[in-house]
């Protein structure tokens, strides 16, 4: 029987929490949604819908061209 695809939110927590872990450090840049898409197996509208759920949480920054990256802490700003 397959799996049951991971939600959005699902990744959304996973990534945060790998954030936490430092697995992704403050400054690194994300895996692109189609690696992430194939890391989750799941669709890459998937993906980038996961990774705009924790840009609105401001978790990560997205750069035009560039990609998306783990945001860097605010001076004076607790985690």
């Amino acid at each position: 029987m397959p799996s049951i695809p991971l939600s959005y939110a699902d990744i959304a927590a996973d990534i945060a929490a790998r954030i936490a872990a430092g697995e992704y450090a403050p400054g690194s840049k994300l895996p692109s949604y189609a690696e992430l898409a194939d890391l989750y197996s799941v669709s890459v509208s998937t993906a980038a819908r996961s990774v705009a759920l924790l840009r609105d949480r401001g978790a990560v920054v997205g750069a035009p061209g560039r990609g998306v990256f783990v945001r860097e802490p605010e001076a004076g700003r607790d985690g």
